[in-house]
């Protein structure tokens, strides 16, 4: 019930998903500056995505940490039940769609990024993802969405979706951008909302963490 997107652009890392469930965002996507992102969908365990990035903190092979998982003893019952996505630092996305992915199901690989989806309105869905994100412009995360839009008109999900995610991290230790909408009717139209205000402030907000006293205003009332 899930629709996904995971991308690298030189150091950065990306991902954005939409889903008919509540709050997916908080369960599908794992990123780690400087390592790579993952996600863990379907019938989801997050703890695979946290795996993958383990693995590739390791060793830095995203076939070899997807391998790792898929075959680990203690998922053996349960890997036909979950649709995977791993992107490192170099090289190409995978993927693992288990045997009891729900409904139609499919995903596309790419230098540099990976899509996955399941309960989709056809196999093209994961392609019409890496496409779009390779024709639009502007920041990443505007790229993003501008593929997960062009996947939604092309069909998305068979049914509808209710909550939307997206995040990005980049030089720092934390997401610089994580955005979510948990539930909503048109949650990816909410979700570009959400990046219409978010990113002027994103660089900002990261000279927060960085160095406060040289921040920008925060141009509140009190705000000295």
């Amino acid at each position: 019930m899930t629709l996904s997107l995971v991308v690298r652009d030189g150091a950065r890392f990306g991902v954005v998903a939409t889903s008919s469930s509540p709050a997916v965002f908080a369960r599908v996507a794992h990123l780690r500056p400087g390592v790579g992102a993952a996600t863990s969908q379907n019938i989801t365990d997050p703890t695979l995505g946290t795996s993958l990035l383990e693995g590739l903190a390791d060793h830095g092979d995203a076939a070899r940490a997807l391998t790792d998982v898929t075959g680990a003893p203690r998922n053996a019952k349960t890997v036909d039940y979950r649709q995977l996505t791993v992107l490192g630092r170099s090289g190409a996305g995978f993927a693992h769609s288990g045997a009891r992915t729900l409904g139609t199901y499919g995903s596309a690989t790419a230098d540099g990024a990976v899509a996955a989806g399941n309960m989709l309105s056809g196999q093209h869905i994961p392609r019409v993802l890496l496409d779009a994100f390779a024709e639009a412009t502007g920041e990443l995360e505007e790229r993003l969405l501008a593929a997960l839009k062009a996947a939604v008109a092309a069909g998305g999900e068979e049914g509808p979706v209710y909550s939307a995610g997206l995040a990005v991290v980049a030089d720092v230790d934390w997401r610089v951008t994580d955005l979510r909408v948990d539930w909503a009717d048109e949650p990816v139209d909410r979700l570009g909302e959400l990046l219409a205000v978010w990113l002027p402030q994103r660089d900002d907000y990261v000279r927060r963490g960085l160095d406060p006293a040289a921040s920008p205003s925060y141009g509140v009332p009190g705000d000295l």
